[in-house]
């Protein structure tokens, strides 16, 4: 019979590891034991510096200061990602984090705007859009409102191993114990495989019932030590290397990410209070690292403050995320690039995961099941996501993006295109992380433009829907004029 989980080990700290040991030891509190095994020796690879709205929900959880937060990780707002290039060279749109216009019941206002178009109505979605609006006009505050049209749903950019500290030290406070060190042994039953304990080079063993695996790429007990596997991915996203580099703040501070789409992949920038996150995802089989190396350093925006870091990596998942007592978090778990800030997410919705079903009166293949079964779903539905923005490209300047254009796509992927071609639905999969919104936003981003509109949208005399447009964006503009630019909320907010 198994016996209870009392003790928990995080393997790894860096942003992985201690938001796993923060959340937990938050949420489970007194009924764990929880400790953190890392070494100062190794290095975090520290680039994933965006993030989706959800983080906030984190951050409420741990019940830390946003104006504290903010200060300790020079954080920025963050409203969407401008994508540029993507679609065509010269073409640019935002993936925002609201949603446009005003809605129906069973109708989404695209469809709305659709029919609106062919009365001559030139007007696009994002004039309807007030993260949009918002972010085009470098302006921002918290817009406290009960009436959805004018949510200003954000994010954030942050230093990610300042966030790392800033949880630490968080997460001593409310009893995880940090132990620094390196791993020489792992320790396994020899009739059930489970591990056992982490044999230190300093000599100290440290025992557990569950091990958190945020090692980053190694895996050091889901693939080392149990030989999990993994499923790859690389036939879909072909980027394998990234080049990261940070250079000097810029006089404002945007907010939202720039994804700059380049002959063999794609640069981010990232704007931070102290500096701007910058870097080069890029396919090896379609550029060299010295091309890639010329690509980033020859458009930066402003002056590189260390030297650049290469990274390599393989797009796909562990067959396992949970395999016997050892759960794998963060890149450990699977590595989707950072297309849309998924990485930090994954990390979260994997602890979230991870509380729903904690083996309280121990391990058991139900739990590992629904874990794992969730999980795979996740990676496959953000995956898709992501494979939407390159292979939908009107771009043959490059064989990147002609073979991108030609690849064969997942069939999931490939019938939701088609419905929204067809008749402009978007029929969401259940617990997607990507909104309705964001689906339409990249499929007309892109280029993909719907043959139909929902005969709903016709209810409306010529007359109405135009004044109804026309109400829709005096509401989403009215905010802009009152709003402090992005840098003045910063300054006054981080001042609380």
């Amino acid at each position: 019979m198994n016996s209870p989980v009392k003790k928990v080990v995080v393997l790894g700290g860096g942003t992985s590891g201690w938001i796993s040991a923060a959340l937990l030891k938050k949420i489970l509190g007194s009924a764990i034991q929880l400790e953190l095994v890392e070494s100062d020796a190794i290095g975090t690879i520290g680039v994933g510096e965006a993030t989706i709205p959800p983080i906030k929900h984190l951050n409420n959880v741990l019940g830390i200061n946003e104006a504290e937060f903010l200060r300790e990780t020079k954080a920025t707002i963050k409203l969407g990602i401008n994508f540029e290039n993507w679609k065509s060279q010269g073409h640019s749109y935002l993936h925002s984090f609201g949603a446009a216009g005003k809605s129906l019941a069973f109708c989404h206002f695209h469809h709305l705007l659709k029919r609106a178009n062919q009365l001559e109505d030139d007007s696009h979605l994002w004039q309807y859009d007030l993260n949009y609006l918002c972010a085009k006009a470098g302006k921002f505050a918290q817009i406290k409102s009960k009436d959805p049209i004018i949510e200003l749903p954000y994010a954030y950019h942050f230093d990610a191993g300042l966030y790392a500290k800033f949880l630490r030290k968080f997460s001593e406070k409310i009893g995880v114990i940090r132990t620094e060190g390196l791993v020489e042994h792992v320790e396994q039953c020899p009739n059930s495989g489970h591990i056992t304990s982490l044999k230190l080079k300093s000599g100290q063993t440290v025992t557990g019932d569950l091990f958190i695996d945020c090692s980053g790429f190694k895996g050091v007990l889901i693939q080392e030590k149990l030989r999990t596997g993994y499923e790859d991915w690389s036939h879909l996203l072909q980027c394998d290397r990234a080049i990261a580099v940070p250079s000097e703040r810029l006089e404002k501070t945007l907010p939202y990410t720039r994804s700059i789409a380049h002959a063999a992949g794609w640069q981010w920038r990232i704007p931070l209070q102290h500096r701007n996150g910058n870097g080069l995802v890029y396919s090896s089989s379609h550029c060299s690292e010295q091309q890639a190396m010329d690509t980033i350093m020859g458009n930066l925006d402003s002056k590189a403050i260390a030297d650049p870091k290469v990274i390599k990596f393989q797009t796909g998942r562990r067959y396992q995320q949970w395999n016997k007592n050892v759960i794998a978090i963060g890149l450990s778990s699977g590595f989707l690039e950072p297309l849309e800030s998924t990485s930090i997410h994954l990390v979260q919705s994997a602890v979230v995961r991870l509380a729903h079903l904690f083996p309280h009166q121990g391990i058991n293949s139900s739990l590992v099941d629904e874990f794992n079964k969730q999980s795979a779903t996740e990676f496959e539905q953000i995956r898709d996501f992501l494979v939407l923005h390159y292979h939908a490209t009107e771009r043959t300047d490059s064989d990147f993006w002609q073979d991108m254009r030609h690849m064969k796509i997942p069939d999931s992927l490939a019938h939701k295109i088609e419905i929204f071609k067809q008749s402009g639905r978007l029929f969401r999969e259940q617990n997607d992380l990507f909104t309705d919104s964001s689906w339409l936003q990249v499929m007309l981003g892109q280029g993909i433009v719907p043959q139909d509109y929902h005969p709903i949208a016709n209810i409306m005399s010529d007359e109405k829907l135009a004044e109804m447009l026309r109400k829709v964006k005096e509401i989403k503009q009215a905010p802009i004029d009152k709003l402090p630019s992005h840098d003045e909320f910063l300054r006054i907010f981080c001042q609380q």
